[in-house]
C-alpha cells in the first residue's frame, strides 16, 4: 500500500501509478455531484455549469450554512453510497471529463471498465467521519445547480490533504472491494469444508 498526495487537476501519470488498496489526499477543487447531478448530464444532456475535465467529484449531499455576508460555510459532508450512481457513472465520466470519484463503497463492473479505458479512480471516503471531511474544506468557491437543493447542488470547494481516500478501482479496472469479495468467499468457502469435515469425523 502506497500514500500518496495529490492535487487537482491531475496530470496524466498521477492517476495511472496508483493501484486498488492506495492509499490518497487530494488538494485543489472538490466538486460535489450526486444522483440528481448525474442524472441531468447523462440523462438530460445538460453539460455540467463548471469544468470538470481532469478534476475530482465527491459523491455527497453536504450540510451548508450561508453567513450574513453571503459566505458559505461547509457545516458537515459524508460520502453518499457510490452504487447509486452505478448505471450512469460511466457515462458521466465520459461526458465530464472527471477522473478522480471520492464516495461511499465499491462500484460496480461498468464504472471499473469506464475506468479502465478513461484512465479514472475511484475512492472511499470513510463512512462516519462527516465532520473531518469538512474540516478538509478551506472554502466554498460557489455552488451550481443549486435548483436541485442543497445536497443535491454542485459544491465547488476548495480542500487541502483532502481524506484518507482509499482506491477501490484504479486505472487498470482493478477492483478491491470485488477481489476482497472473491477472496473472502474463497476462506468462507474452506473454513466450512474443515468444518463440515471435522464434524463427519466425529
Amino acid at each position: 500500500m502506497n500514500i500518496r498526495r495529490l492535487s487537482a487537476p491531475f496530470r496524466g501519470t498521477d492517476l495511472a501509478e496508483l493501484n486498488a488498496g492506495d492509499l490518497v489526499y487530494i488538494s485543489g477543487i472538490l466538486v460535489t455531484g450526486r444522483d440528481e447531478v448525474h442524472h441531468r448530464v447523462v440523462r438530460r444532456h445538460l453539460p455540467p455549469p463548471v469544468d470538470l475535465t481532469g478534476r475530482a467529484i465527491f459523491h455527497a449531499g453536504p450540510i451548508v450554512k450561508q453567513h450574513p455576508s453571503g459566505a458559505y460555510e461547509v457545516v458537515s459532508i459524508g460520502p453518499t453510497t457510490s452504487m447509486r450512481m452505478e448505471q450512469c457513472e460511466a457515462e458521466f465520466l465520459e461526458a465530464t471529463g472527471v477522473r478522480l470519484i471520492v464516495g461511499k463503497g465499491g462500484m460496480g463492473p461498468k464504472t471499473a471498465e469506464a475506468c479502465r479505458t478513461l484512465g479514472a479512480v475511484h475512492t472511499v471516503f470513510p463512512g462516519g467521519c462527516a465532520v473531518l471531511a469538512a474540516d478538509r474544506v478551506t472554502a466554498v468557491e460557489g455552488v451550481e445547480w443549486l435548483d436541485l437543493g442543497m445536497p443535491e447542488a454542485m459544491w465547488i470547494m476548495a480542500v487541502q490533504d483532502f481524506g484518507p481516500l482509499i482506491v477501490s478501482i484504479d486505472t487498470g479496472g482493478n477492483n478491491l472491494f470485488e477481489h476482497n469479495r472473491a477472496l473472502f468467499t474463497r476462506r468462507k468457502d474452506a473454513a466450512l469444508d474443515e468444518l463440515s469435515l471435522s464434524f463427519k469425523e466425529r
